[in-house]
């Protein structure tokens, strides 16, 4: 049996723990055989005849990856560089166009104190990269927070965060944006890592394994909560503003009752748009923190919003298309249900998910039909593809790391 989520326990007892875990068969998606629940099976893929065939650009390992361990650790650009990370602790730095290995800095050991007796720790990487002032940021699962410069891969600082990071820091103004699973939320000075500010937010004893990744805009910073809330706090003091409802406990199991804003709230014009693990999708004024529109769709993966669409992957990983304006929907695609779906990338004129089985699928923008599909590595696709100027940025689980590039289709109307 495979499962693709995980809870994150807190402060419960061990008969509590049993108890629930008995209950989220209803939550997780996992294959087991025939006779399972239809709700939970996992779809199988069916052939298809590509549209198109990609172009891997490159294809460079990334140490081991992250395994099946969770984390949504995933490549970024910047400085006419790739950069990416494995949970041991490897980053590495590629130059763009050509892959090759510009740096790699280990994370496991970044002061050099290791001896040749001692075996490697794990840094348990699972928070970045994240870049910005000519430097990379990372987090880990033991609190600790990294800065290397990003020509070198030196370390530039070393900083301490109450709680795991599990979600890239966001940067502006200076200043470095940090949240931690423990509730904490740390504003660092970018250039030092000196704390500026520090907010403690409350965690519900049971929540998703995951944290929402902080987001910062016209001098704010928006953030989900466990308690299913989007939240703004000032960039400068941490001093909090706004709080709006997302998410609805609706149920009368304190699993049914998760409500996590998990995924990064996206910001697009004067409005931010937030999804729950369970409850809503809804449309936000930046200003006011007034809802303009709500629809029922629940989700912890990453959304995307690309002129008037916003596209989602819901919980049992169906792939939807919404109008940004009013929230009302243009098309849904079911072919990939409980396939562990990541969050839509859009490319051109498709969007891009990846799955379980280490696919990556191309869906057409104006119908939702899986019109190509690509196997990057049979270990499996975590976390949403990076894409910058229609070149996809795609890690698997075990750290393959692929450059692909999708032809541009020229249809006969145009």
């Amino acid at each position: 049996m495979r499962c693709f989520d995980k809870i994150f326990f807190k402060g419960l007892s061990t008969k509590k723990i049993l108890a629930i875990a008995l209950l989220s068969s209803s939550l997780l998606a996992c294959s087991s055989n025939d006779d399972e629940d239809p709700s939970t099976k996992v779809a199988e893929l069916t052939e298809l005849d590509n549209a198109f065939d990609v172009e891997v650009l490159w294809d460079r390992s990334v140490g081991d990856g992250v395994s099946d361990y969770f984390s949504r650790i995933k490549p970024i650009v910047a400085y006419n560089k790739v950069y990416s990370a494995s949970r041991m602790g490897d980053v590495i730095a590629f130059e763009k166009e050509s892959g090759k290995k510009v740096w790699q800095a280990d994370l496991s050991d970044i002061k050099g104190e290791r001896s040749f007796w001692d075996s490697r720790v794990s840094a348990l990487v699972a928070g970045g990269p994240t870049a910005g002032l000519n430097k990379i940021f990372i987090g880990t699962e033991n609190g600790d927070v990294f800065a290397l410069d990003a020509a070198t891969g030196e370390l530039v600082w070393q900083s301490k965060i109450k709680g795991e990071v599990i979600t890239p820091p966001a940067i502006d103004s200076g200043i470095l944006v940090v949240n931690s699973a423990s509730g904490i939320l740390k504003g660092f000075d970018a250039n030092t890592g000196d704390e500026l500010w520090k907010v403690e937010q409350d965690v519900p004893a049971l929540t998703l394994r995951g944290i929402s990744t902080p987001v910062i805009a016209s001098g704010g910073v928006l953030v989900g909560s466990g308690k299913g809330e989007l939240g703004v706090y000032i960039l400068e003091k941490g001093q909090a503003g706004w709080t709006t409802e997302v998410g609805e406990a609706t149920g009368s199991t304190e699993l049914q009752r998760v409500i996590d804003v998990d995924a990064a709230p996206v910001v697009f014009g004067d409005k931010v748009y937030a999804i729950s693990a369970r409850g809503n999708l809804v449309a936000i004024e930046l200003k006011s923190g007034s809802i303009s529109w709500k629809r029922q769709y629940s989700s912890y993966r990453q959304i995307a919003v690309h002129r008037n669409d916003i596209f989602i992957t819901n919980t049992s990983g169906h792939v939807y298309a919404l109008n940004r304006i009013n929230g009302i929907e243009r098309w849904s695609n079911l072919e990939l249900t409980n396939r562990g779906v990541t969050g839509p990338a859009v490319v051109d004129r498709y969007i891009v998910v990846g799955d379980f089985e280490g696919y990556l699928h191309w869906l057409d923008q104006d119908t939702g039909e899986i019109v190509s599909r690509h196997e990057v590595d049979s270990s499996g696709i975590h976390s949403t593809p990076t894409v910058v100027d229609d070149v996809m940025y795609s890690q698997s689980r075990d750290g393959d790391l692929q450059v692909i590039i999708t032809p541009k289709i020229i249809s006969a109307a145009q």
